[in-house]
Formats: C-alpha cells, sequence, structure tokens
C-alpha cells in the first residue's frame, strides 16, 4: 500500500468550492435515451451552478466494451451540444478519466480500506462464498472477516486467490439523503459484503465508482433509481475513508408504456436510431429533458441554452417517465417549423437529393414548400420523389368531389391550360397563378376546378408539398409542359 503521503497528494489534487458533476457511461456502443438524460440532467446541474461537467469513460468491464463506442459518446455529446470541461480527450486535473488508465489506484484504496478495518480479503471460491465476485443473489456470510492476520497471512503466503470485500456493519442502519426521492433508511443487516476488488486486481464498478467519484471532487451524482438499493454501500465506503458524501440525484426510469422499461433488445430506439428516423438532435434534446423534468408552466420548447438557465432538480418527478413517439413527433414538428429557412434546406438537402437526382431542380426551392409541412426529415423523400419522376399514377385522381373535378372535365381543362402555359414568357408563382386564376374567371369556375387536374398532371399525387403554382414553377415550363402532354395523351385514351 502507498505511504501516506501519497493519499495526501492525491487529495492535494481534488477542486473544491465549485459544483461538479459527471456523466461516466460504459462504452457498450449506442447511447439509449436514459442515458442521454443522465448525461443531461449532469450537464444541466454543472451549467446551472457554473460548475464543471467531466466526462469520465468507465470501462472496467471489458467483456461489454465495444470497438468504436467511445467515438460514439463523443459524437453524441458534441452533437447534442453538451461540451465537457474535463475528459479524456481534454484533460483535467484529476486525471486520467479512463477508468481502465486508473486500475492502479484502486488496490491501494481498498488496502486502505481494509487498514481502516472496513474492508477484508475474502479466500472463498465461488462456491463457498455462494455469490460471484460482483455480488450475486446470495448474502455472503462474511466468514473471512472473522479470519486471524495469521490465517490472512497464511493464505497469501501460499498464494491463495482472493477478493477484497467491503464489511458492513452487522447491526444499525444506514441512512442517506436523496434529492428526489427524499431520507432513506436501510437496516444494515439487509446489506451484503459486496466485492470491491476482484480476483483478477481490478475494481467492481460499484468500487470503482466511488473512489473516482471522489477524487474527481464529484459533488453531485446523478444516476438512475435503480441504483437507490446500492447506495447505503456506498454510503459506508465514504464514511470508512472519512470523506464527504455528495449529493445522490436518483432518477426513476424512461419506460416504453407503463410496465416496461425502453430496451434496446425490444426495438426501442437509441439516440443514434432516432437521428436516422429523421429527428432533429434540438428536438430530442428538448424532449428528453422533460422525460421525468417539469420547468412548471405550460410551456415545453426550450433551447439548451434556455434550459441551462432553468433547470432545477426540484422538477424532478419519483415517477417514471413514457417515451412518447409522438410527442417527440409534434417536437420535431415543431422545431423544423422554426428553422431559419436557410438552416432547413441544408438539413433537408440529403433527403431531397436521395430522390431528386436531376441537377437542374432547385433543393432549396422544394425545402421551402416542405418547411411547414414536414414532421420528421425522413418524410421528405417520398412527398418530393415525383419532381425527379413523374410516379405511374392512378387516373381516378382527377376525379376530387371537392374540386368537382372528374376525368371528363381535367380533359378539357388540361386543353385549354396548355397553350396558355406555352404562351407564358415569365415562369414564376406570380405569372402562373395570375394566368390559372384568369382562366377559372374566364371559364366562370372556382379555382381549384382549374388548378387540380394541372396538379395532378404535374405531380402525379393527391398530396404535395405545394400546389400546382410552386410544382410547376419549380420543375420548369419545359418539363411542366412535358407532363401535362403526357396527361392529356392518357386522359384521351381513356375517356
Amino acid at each position: 500500500m502507498k505511504d501516506e503521503a501519497w493519499f495526501d497528494q492525491m487529495e492535494s489534487r481534488i477542486p473544491t468550492g465549485e459544483v461538479r458533476t459527471r456523466f461516466a457511461p460504459s462504452p457498450t456502443g449506442y447511447m439509449h435515451v436514459g442515458n442521454l438524460r443522465t448525461a443531461l440532467y449532469t450537464y444541466l446541474i454543472a451549467r446551472k451552478n457554473h460548475g464543471k461537467f467531466i466526462l469520465r469513460i468507465e470501462d472496467t468491464d471489458q467483456e461489454r466494451y465495444v470497438d468504436g463506442a467511445v467515438d460514439v459518446i463523443y459524437k453524441t455529446m458534441r452533437e447534442c451540444g453538451l461540451s465537457h470541461d474535463e475528459g479524456p480527450d481534454v484533460g483535467g486535473p484529476v486525471g486520467p478519466y479512463v477508468q481502465t488508465e486508473r486500475r492502479g489506484f484502486y488496490m491501494d484504496y481498498a488496502e486502505r480500506l481494509i487498514a481502516r478495518g472496513h474492508a477484508y480479503r475474502c479466500f472463498c471460491d465461488k462456491a463457498e462464498a455462494e455469490d460471484s465476485e460482483e455480488g450475486g443473489i446470495h448474502k455472503y456470510d462474511g466468514r473471512c472477516s472473522h479470519l486471524s492476520p495469521e490465517e490472512i497471512q497464511a493464505n497469501l503466503d501460499a498464494g491463495k486467490p482472493f477478493v477484497i470485500r467491503q464489511k458492513i456493519p452487522t447491526e444499525g442502519k444506514t441512512a442517506f439523503h436523496d434529492e428526489i426521492f427524499g431520507d432513506i433508511v436501510v437496516d444494515n443487516e439487509e446489506l451484503d459484503d459486496q466485492v470491491l476488488i476482484k480476483r483478477d486486481g481490478l475494481p467492481t464498478y460499484n468500487f470503482a465508482n466511488v473512489i473516482d467519484d471522489h477524487l474527481m471532487g464529484i459533488t453531485h451524482v446523478v444516476r438512475g433509481s435503480e441504483y437507490l438499493s446500492s447506495t447505503p454501500k456506498y454510503n459506508l465506503l465514504y464514511e470508512g475513508f472519512g470523506w464527504d458524501v455528495p449529493k445522490y440525484i436518483h432518477c426513476s426510469p424512461v419506460m416504453r408504456d407503463k410496465n416496461n422499461k425502453m430496451s434496446k433488445r425490444h426495438g426501442d430506439p437509441s439516440y443514434e436510431d432516432l437521428i436516422a428516423q429523421g429527428y432533429l438532435t434540438e428536438a430530442v434534446v428538448n424532449y428528453v429533458a422533460l422525460l421525468g423534468w417539469a420547468p412548471g408552466g405550460e410551456r415545453e420548447i426550450y433551447t439548451l441554452k434556455e434550459l441551462e438557465g432553468i433547470f432545477d432538480v426540484k422538477g424532478i418527478s419519483k415517477s417514471p417517465a413514457i417515451f412518447d413517439i409522438a410527442k417527440l413527433r409534434y417536437f420535431n414538428a415543431e422545431y423544423i417549423r422554426a428553422m431559419a429557412p436557410e438552416r432547413f434546406a441544408a438539413v433537408a438537402e440529403p433527403y431531397i437529393r436521395s430522390v431528386v437526382k436531376a441537377p437542374e431542380i432547385d433543393a432549396a426551392a422544394i425545402a421551402a414548400l416542405l418547411q411547414q409541412r414536414c414532421e420528421v426529415l425522413t418524410d421528405i423523400p417520398e412527398k418530393v420523389d415525383f419532381f425527379d419522376a413523374l410516379p405511374d399514377y392512378s387516373l381516378d385522381l382527377f376525379t376530387n368531389k371537392k374540386s368537382k373535378t372528374n376525368a371528363e372535365n381535367s380533359l378539357e381543362m388540361l386543353r385549354v391550360l396548355k397553350p396558355r402555359l406555352e404562351k407564358l414568357v415569365a415562369w414564376n408563382d406570380e405569372t402562373i397563378h395570375a394566368m390559372l386564376v384568369s382562366l377559372a374567371e374566364e371559364l366562370e369556375v372556382k379555382n381549384a376546378k382549374v388548378m387540380w387536374p394541372l396538379r395532378i398532371a404535374v405531380s402525379g399525387k393527391a398530396v404535395t408539398p405545394g400546389g400546382a403554382v410552386e410544382i410547376c414553377r419549380i420543375l420548369g415550363k419545359e418539363e411542366t409542359l412535358r407532363r401535362v402532354d403526357c396527361a392529356l395523351q392518357r386522359l384521351e385514351a381513356a375517356v
């Protein structure tokens, strides 16, 4: 074990006098919604209190480690605007910020805890202990805590493998306060002597977590409510070392429905999935913030910067939050409609160009039609594919009760329309619209009876972003007339 001067030096590195929070994900492949919410709340607590937000990678469970997962974490946080003040990539005063790079610390602290009487070496094999090195489902009987110094030394001299276990008091109670769930008291006899250091010398999650949180000066610990049952043991570790206990904020789970937690295995979306499904990052972040937290009042749409100013842990609910994809879709539509037209055009262009290949078609002009009619970006391709190629549509589309059109009168209308379209010199919304309205007045019919046949002829769809005028303008005069000719030929053959 290191000498006292080494421990004093480690203590001297710990920043004080500021709020410090941490997001400590395991690199297991993707960022699920619950993880994103934890990261967001942790970030907001730090920013609201003008503190520091730390990223720590907890990778001691190498069996679950997924190559590239750390990059997913960085990418997700960057896209969501959750900039960290300290972390593996930016450094900081209390690094390293990757657990496997800190492995030398944990045994030293475990031995110190043994010296202070709050831990012991356990030489039982797994069968004897009736549990796994991670704690298992059975309570260990603590037999190795009663070994004499001579017995311990004999086992060590014989090279007998061991784990290090926390020594839980056999009597009394352990109490802690959670900012959401209030004061919680647990009988110590209900707690097990959990494993702190495994046989391979690596720490368990429960031990590394406490050591790292203390050495990094973490003042507020945000995690899922499933860790409430482990928190008394964490508290006893803090007390065993003589350290201050951080503030606990345990958040209830995000649920798929009232009975089931969200799960990637059951097809529930991760952050990456939601982005791939056409949701905007800003909308996802806004919606996730409200999964179990309420700012008060009826307002729901907030920028991240606004959330930084108003977030308060008192607004976090004890009740599980249900993830409602329809609600997220509503949020996304609101964000799309509020975007600057230029930004929406840039965001929409890849989706437009996935189906509209013709370079002469202006993607930005199509985007302008979509912005107020689009809820998720993945809706775009099926809405605009007709700009690239006229679909094989049914002539039944020319029949529209509201417009009082059918195949017969649509044919007559297009025959009258074609030469007037050909005569237009300026090809823009104003001239096209003025010609169509003038024709309706001349024929003493409503505008729809003129515009509906043209809209079907140029789009082949009953529902389009924009009407006949906008579609004709974007297609251009030559392509518009070509499509009108096509409609005329088909109608003449059928009527």
